[in-house]
């Protein structure tokens, strides 16, 4: 059989983490609009995941984030992004290469993407070379038609499934070779 020369699988995967890296780096920059919210569901053991001992003896596959009241200092980059969430009252730094997360979803609208991760797909399907190509942001703030950005809305953590945002959801699936 032939090498492939266009791996679609790929680039369907990049661009979807692509929109991933940009919603969260919107809202690290202006903060959450309106009634939008995040669930994000991540391999816990996935390289480069970096959360408090606790969480990982709770949660040793999966846990799901939500970013919607309590959250602190989310910065974005093209590999990861890094939160800060409050549990049980104490503030915890978490660090989520974005290969790792596996859903992202926004109930607010109804809007949801599932992934795999690399690990999972078995075949690098997100590399380095990949990650470096999402997207960064041109937006300039001081060019800004609305203005300044607002104050971002704190946003607490929840453990569990992303409920109520199922019936939009990307399935990669439909793109690989079987």
């Amino acid at each position: 059989m032939p090498e492939e020369e266009l791996r679609y699988d790929r680039m369907v995967e990049r661009a979807l983490r692509g929109v991933v890296h940009d919603a969260l780096n919107l809202v690290a920059s202006r903060g959450l609009p309106g009634d939008h919210h995040f669930y994000i569901t991540f391999a816990t053991t996935f390289p480069g995941v970096e959360i408090p001992r606790f969480l990982l003896d709770r949660y040793p596959r999966e846990m799901t984030i939500v970013l919607q009241y309590q959250f602190f200092g989310l910065d974005v980059s093209r590999e990861e992004f890094a939160v800060t969430l409050s549990f049980g009252g104490k503030h915890e730094r978490l660090r989520i290469p974005l290969a790792a997360v596996t859903t992202f979803a926004d109930p607010s609208v109804n809007f949801a993407l599932q992934f795999q991760t690399v690990e999972d797909a078995g075949d690098d399907l997100l590399d380095e070379t990949d990650l470096a190509a999402f997207p960064t942001p041109e937006a300039d703030a001081d060019n800004d038609p609305d203005g300044p950005p607002p104050p971002a809305d704190p946003a607490g953590p929840t453990t569990g499934g992303a409920g109520g945002a199922g019936d939009k959801v990307v399935t990669l699936d439909n793109f690989r070779k079987k």
